[in-house]
C-alpha cells in the first residue's frame, strides 16, 4: 500500500487505536474502493448496511448445506457482507452522514448475520450424530446454539463499549450512549408520526442499559467526571486513562468479528461447525471475563483521580 493510499483509508477511521491489524491492511482498503464506489452514484450508507444484512443472512443459509460448494460460497458471502459493513462507515465518515440510525443498523446487521448463522448451523447438526457417539445432536444442539447466542451478545456488546469509552476519553468519534439520554428522548417520541423510531429506540435503551449493567465501577468513575468536569474531558485525565485502557483493545477486536468469522471458516471447512459452539462459550468467555475484570480494575484505580 502506498503511502498516499495508507493516508486515505486511515481518514476513514473512527481512530487508528481502536483498528484491528486485519481491518488496516485487509477489510479497510476494500471498503474505501466500495465506499468510493457507492458514494460516485449518491447511495445513502444506510443502503449499503441494509444490502450488507441480506448477504449475511444468506451467508447463514449457505451453511445449512454440508457440501463445500455451498461452504465457499456462504464464506464469500459473509466476507462481502462484511466489506460492505466496513464500507458504511467509511462513506458515512467521508460524507458527513453519520446518524444515529446508521449506528443503529450497523449494530444490528452484526446480529442479523449471526442470528442466521446460528440457527442454520443449529439446524444442519440437529439430525447428525454427535462426535464419538451414536446418539443424534436433536434438541441438545439448539440449548447449546441459544447459550452461544447469549454469551456471544453479551461478549460483543460490551467490546464495542469499551472501543467508545476509549474513543470518548481519546477525543475521537466516539458513540457512546447513555441509557437514560435514550429513554428521555423515547419517552418524548411522538407515536403517531414517528412510532418506529420510538420502538427502535425502547429496545437500543435496552441494549445499553445491558452495557451498563456490566460495567457498575465504569459507570461511578463516568459520573464523578461528569459532576467534576462535565462533558469536558481534562486531556492529562483522558491520556492516562487511555494508557491505562489501552492493552483492553486487543480483546475487544478478537471478541468482535474478524476472530470469530476466521474460526468459523475454519470449522466450517474442516466440517465440524459444533466446534465454533465450544470455542464461543469457552475461549470467548475467558476472554470476555478477563477483559472486563481489568477494565473495573482501571475505573476503580482512576476513582482516586477525581
Amino acid at each position: 500500500m502506498t503511502e498516499k493510499k495508507k493516508r486515505a483509508v486511515e481518514a476513514t477511521f473512527k481512530s487508528k487505536d481502536t483498528e484491528e491489524w486485519l481491518d488496516i491492511w485487509f477489510t479497510r482498503p476494500i471498503g474505501l474502493v466500495i465506499a468510493k464506489a457507492f458514494g460516485a452514484f449518491g447511495i445513502h450508507p444506510n443502503v449499503i448496511t441494509i444490502i450488507s444484512i441480506f448477504l449475511g443472512a444468506f451467508a447463514g443459509f449457505c451453511w445449512w448445506h454440508p457440501t463445500m460448494g455451498w461452504t465457499l460460497l456462504g464464506i464469500g458471502m459473509l466476507m462481502l457482507a462484511n466489506f460492505l459493513d466496513s464500507a458504511d462507515g467509511q462513506l458515512a465518515r467521508m460524507t458527513g452522514k453519520k446518524t444515529l440510525w446508521g449506528r443503529l443498523l450497523d449494530g444490528f446487521a452484526g446480529d442479523v448475520w449471526f442470528f442466521f448463522i446460528y440457527v442454520f448451523i443449529a439446524w444442519r447438526l440437529t439430525f447428525q450424530a454427535i462426535p464419538f457417539t451414536e446418539r443424534i445432536w436433536g434438541i441438545w444442539i439448539w440449548v447449546i446454539m441459544l447459550v452461544s447466542m447469549v454469551f456471544h451478545s453479551r461478549q460483543a456488546g460490551l467490546a464495542d463499549y469499551y472501543r467508545n469509552i476509549y474513543l470518548l476519553f481519546h477525543g475521537d468519534h466516539s458513540e457512546l450512549n447513555d441509557s437514560r439520554e435514550l429513554a428521555a428522548e423515547q419517552r418524548t417520541t411522538p407515536w403517531r408520526e414517528r412510532w418506529f423510531w420510538k420502538i427502535w429506540l425502547f429496545f437500543y435503551q435496552g441494549y445499553t442499559r445491558t452495557q451498563e449493567s456490566m460495567t457498575p465501577r465504569f459507570q461511578k468513575f463516568r459520573a464523578s467526571v461528569r459532576e467534576k468536569y462535565g462533558k469536558e474531558i481534562p486531556s492529562e485525565l483522558g491520556q492516562e486513562f487511555c494508557r491505562r485502557t489501552y492493552h483492553i483493545l486487543k480483546w475487544t477486536n478478537i471478541s468482535t468479528f474478524n476472530t470469530r468469522a476466521i474460526v468459523l471458516y475454519i470449522v466450517l471447512l474442516l466440517g465440524m461447525p459444533w466446534i465454533y459452539f465450544v470455542f464461543e462459550i469457552i475461549v470467548m468467555n475467558i476472554i470476555f471475563l478477563y477483559m472486563r475484570g481489568s477494565h473495573e480494575r482501571v475505573c476503580r484505580d482512576m476513582m482516586s483521580r477525581i
